[in-house]
């Protein structure tokens, strides 16, 4: 990808959120965007690769890097659909329901979606007549939402946006912010636009991988430049709170390792907090999540990680082995730039989003082919990229234990499935 240097941003110094300063958290080298996928005419072409070094704010405890390339040249075309994850739109299908019955909602309300994606989640309102509308910056991804019937804008979502709509007498008793508050750079402008179109009574939405479950699942290869900040309970809490938000409920989720899914609401609303946002609360500070020596600590454990990922592979490739991967994921593409791994380790991975197809994952060219192919090949070992989904994906690929195949698990720790 050609990006002028005027477009380039640069590493951070203070916190995005707050303004404080930075302390180091983990150092993953450079790597190159991980949704970059490479078509065949640019196998023989030049990539560019940025640092991948996450740092901690002292004060309110946000987890980030820095924006080295600016958002319209990650998201204005996006090789993630949601659609293609079972398991990812019952999720999805599951909480439309929920809030729909918890809060109330019905034709009369406003149901807003940031970072709507494909419309896999608003196709649950819209089923039941419920107005709705999404906002997706990627135009791609967006056309196959609106050739589903799924009212949406092709933008981004920030400040004058919801000003916008607040004008409009759009305002919403529902915003869903679904995995896409780490995707943000300008986390203030996101927020306040959501405080600007949120009804007295209404509510937010939002899921986040949860930095917890990063630090306690070892989940290094979640982190990529597409993800700007990385959220705890506490930081989110603390951006919230600028903006006249407070979370009043949260609940957690076994989504991307292990998410929260927070709800807020204006500061004057009358929903009551629960007692599992204390319950939360009181986890993190037993981790120290607000303590630096517990994001040293990490640091060091990723590099030992790498090491026995990489004695592993060495081990199978010298007996002879052939290893193939499965899936395409971002996290994948962390992984395997940040070991090193390249076609001497996995011969191709494969993935059942046909965009992907033909195409090469970013930094290791590894190759990307249909989920067949994997079949035909029958490797000996096949590496699941996507761990969270590890249950899902061994269950559909059943057949690869007929022929005496095994699965190999990188994260938490590198480990082989009989």
């Amino acid at each position: 990808m050609d990006i002028p240097e005027s477009r380039l941003l640069r590493g951070r110094v203070t916190c995005r959120s707050c303004g404080a300063g930075l302390h180091p958290f983990v150092d993953l080298g450079v790597s190159p965007l991980c949704e970059s996928f490479l078509a065949p005419e640019q196998i023989n072409a030049g990539e560019m690769f940025y640092p991948l070094h996450v740092k901690i704010c002292s004060q309110c405890w946000l987890a980030q890097i820095g924006e080295f390339v600016a958002p319209d040249q990650i998201f204005s075309e996006y090789a993630y659909f949601s659609s293609y994850s079972t398991a990812w739109l019952e999720h999805a299908r599951a909480f439309a329901h929920q809030a729909m019955e918890r809060f109330g909602l019905g034709q009369g309300s406003f149901v807003l979606e940031l970072a709507s994606n494909d419309g896999y989640l608003l196709r649950n309102f819209v089923e039941r007549g419920i107005p709705c509308l999404g906002f997706e910056p990627a135009r791609n991804v967006a056309t196959i939402a609106q050739a589903g019937g799924i009212p949406t804008e092709v933008r981004f979502w920030d400040e004058p946006a919801g000003i916008e709509l607040a004008s409009r007498e759009m305002c919403a008793d529902l915003v869903v912010a679904n995995n896409v508050l780490a995707q943000v750079p300008d986390i203030n402008g996101f927020v306040a636009g959501i405080s600007a179109v949120l009804k007295p009574q209404g509510v937010m939405s939002a899921e986040f991988p949860h930095l917890l479950r990063l630090l306690e699942g070892n989940q290094f290869d979640t982190i990529y430049h597409e993800h700007f900040s990385y959220f705890s309970l506490y930081s989110i809490e603390y951006l919230l709170k600028r903006w006249g938000l407070r979370v009043f409920d949260v609940e957690e989720l076994w989504t991307h390792g292990g998410s929260l899914r927070v709800f807020a609401c204006p500061l004057a609303s009358a929903h009551c907090e629960t007692g599992r946002v204390n319950l939360v609360r009181e986890q993190e500070r037993t981790h120290r999540l607000q303590d630096t020596a517990t994001y040293t600590a990490f640091g060091v454990r990723v590099v030992d990680t790498k090491w026995k990922l990489l004695a592993m592979l060495m081990e199978l490739k010298r007996q002879g082995s052939r290893i193939a991967g499965y899936g395409a994921p971002g996290k994948g593409n962390t992984l395997l730039n940040y070991c090193g791994i390249r076609t001497d380790f996995l011969d191709f991975t494969v993935d059942r989003n046909p965009y992907k197809h033909g195409r090469s994952l970013p930094g290791s060219r590894i190759p990307v082919l249909p989920v067949e192919r994997l079949l035909e090949a029958r490797p000996d070992y096949v590496m699941i990229l996507p761990w969270n989904l590890k249950e899902e994906i061994m269950t559909q690929l059943a057949e690869v234990q007929r022929w005496g195949g095994r699965f190999l698990i990188p994260i938490p720790e590198p480990t082989i499935v009989n």
